[in-house]
């Protein structure tokens, strides 16, 4: 069974406080522009709906009000916040992540560790990094790079880089990683000296 991972471009403290917020503006903005969007997901999910879980805009309305939620159905409010991401931040080229398999996310962090990169992992996107109080979800997975991370990561990718260029040698790395550890170089490249941007990805 493979995976997907999507990764957004946006001011993470911006969006962990949309959680709980109570803007009904938003609210009804999703529902009357993305309407389709919310029917689409409630057809997906119509037998987990049918045995009580909530529907998306349900969902959604929960995790901007911060409650109450259902244990029981708790991935809903995952791809609630998940919702609020995309609809709030900048989708970011996913092709080296969507879809894998096994253990690829590790195997791409090991490439990261390789050019020095230790500051952030793309792994990190499969643990549940929900803000409170949204209750734990396996699916969809949750994490995020702060823009303290981020700077520090590209801090860590050029040292190494200067190392490599005295040298001449670079670390072994299959292309298909390069690739990818290239991939997630861009995406915080997009964030940096952006104040307050980060990246939120969600593993699927």
């Amino acid at each position: 069974m493979s995976s997907s991972l999507s990764v957004y471009l946006l001011d993470v403290a911006a969006t962990r406080a949309l959680v709980g917020s109570r803007d009904d503006q938003l609210l009804e903005a999703i529902r009357n522009g993305f309407g389709d969007d919310l029917a689409r997901d409630d057809d997906y999910f119509s037998d987990a709906i049918e045995e009580g879980a909530p529907s998306a805009f349900e969902a959604l309305r929960a995790v901007i009000n911060g409650g109450p939620f259902s244990e029981d159905h708790a991935f809903q409010y995952g791809y609630a916040y998940k919702r609020l991401c995309s609809l709030t931040g900048s989708f970011l080229d996913n092709h080296c992540f969507t879809p894998h398999r096994g253990d690829w996310l590790s195997v791409v962090d090991e490439g990261l560790k390789a050019l020095g990169v230790t500051a952030v992992s793309v792994e990190d996107f499969s643990y549940s990094g929900l803000p409170d109080p949204l209750p734990y979800t396996y699916i969809p997975g949750c994490g995020e790079w702060t823009p303290d991370h981020i700077a520090q990561a590209l801090e860590q990718f050029e040292a190494t880089k200067r190392a490599v260029n005295e040298s001449g040698q670079a670390p072994p790395l299959e292309p298909e990683v390069v690739e990818a550890v290239m991939q997630c170089l861009g995406w915080m490249r997009h964030a940096v000296g952006r104040p307050g941007f980060g990246v939120i990805g969600f593993r699927s």
